[in-house]
């Protein structure tokens, strides 16, 4: 009888000096709030995929596509039924933030929970070889002594991304509100049809993603500016970024997760490790390369810092242009 009791007490002390199970999703998902084949819908596979055979998590990352009103759909589908689920995790982007600034979606930033970004296409300042804005510096002197002199355009229309990456780094330049408004924008199909005319004269900058418009840097057809990342990249190493430059714009248009705003803060600390775990793989560091995706970390409280502050901007510049009221 004596024997049991201190084999009962033996095995309480040895349960209670042992350190708490780590968080572990017990039927991990992912949505895409996309159809498949789009930026989202990789997003969640490709970190599904990882996650499994790593051993991240348990079993298979089940993929779930939503599609809908840029994630509008999906944002409010989980907010509304799904927002304590410590299984759940949703693709999202700059794209889904710069929707919640303009007003486009049904809910608030605060609805969710913002978990990380692991990469993220940056965004270049291009101009043509040769071209009389040699400098950052000296296109943004441009933008603020004659705004409606430079013609600028991208992948986006009127209030999409790559015109507010303009508009911010017109801000740093000393643009006032009023005069954003002057900046003449022209928008393209994609970067690239908006560097060819940049080359053919029609524009005199292009803002766009790296990825989309790579080849025109390296033949030399273009010149970089700046690129508005935290540190020069790894491509290209001679590129300044904006804020070596002393404008402090970060214009990633990144790929990351939310989850829930109910959720728990151990499922939500767990899943910031386990994003943490897997952005440091080699795994995800050749996924994102063969995505022409810079691997960029940031998370839990600091990735909703980032998100608040990205969304505050955003919906500054989108009202001074009258995108939002």
């Amino acid at each position: 009888m004596l024997t049991k009791r201190l084999l009962q007490v033996a095995v309480t002390v040895a349960v209670l000096a042992s350190p708490a199970m780590a968080f572990e999703p017990s039927s991990p998902e992912c949505i895409a709030p996309a159809a498949p084949g789009g930026g989202w819908d990789f997003t969640c596979r490709t970190v599904g995929r990882l996650l499994s055979e790593q051993k991240l998590v348990p079993g298979n990352v089940q993929v779930t596509n939503m599609p809908g009103a840029v994630g509008a759909i999906a944002y409010a589908n989980v907010a509304s039924k799904r927002n304590n689920d410590p299984n759940l995790i949703v693709a999202t982007s700059t794209v889904g933030v710069t929707q919640i600034a303009q007003g486009k979606y049904p809910a608030k930033l605060d609805a969710v929970r913002w978990l990380a970004m692991l990469g993220a296409d940056v965004g270049a300042v291009l101009v043509k070889k040769g071209s009389k804005y040699d400098s950052l510096d000296a296109l943004m002197q441009a933008l603020k002594t004659s705004p409606d002199k430079v013609v600028a355009g991208g992948s986006s229309g009127i209030g999409g991304y790559d015109h507010l990456r303009l508009l911010m780094l017109a801000q740093e330049a000393g643009v006032s509100k009023e005069d954003l408004r002057r900046i003449r924008w022209v928008q393209f199909e994609g970067g690239g049809d908006a560097v060819t005319q940049l080359l053919g004269g029609q524009l005199d900058v292009v803002l766009t993603d790296v990825g989309e418009i790579a080849g025109f840097i390296k033949s030399g057809d273009v010149t970089a500016l700046g690129v508005l990342s935290d540190d020069r990249l790894q491509a290209y190493p001679n590129v300044k970024t904006a804020k070596e430059q002393g404008a402090n714009v970060i214009g990633y248009n990144w790929r990351g997760f939310y989850v829930g705003g109910d959720v728990s803060d151990e499922a939500y600390n767990g899943w910031v490790d386990i994003m943490q775990k897997l952005y440091n793989s080699d795994g995800w560091k050749k996924a994102a390369q063969d995505a022409g995706l810079t691997p960029v970390w940031r998370g839990g409280k600091e990735f909703q810092n980032f998100v608040r502050e990205s969304e505050a901007r955003m919906a500054d510049i989108s009202r001074s242009i009258g995108v939002i009221k």
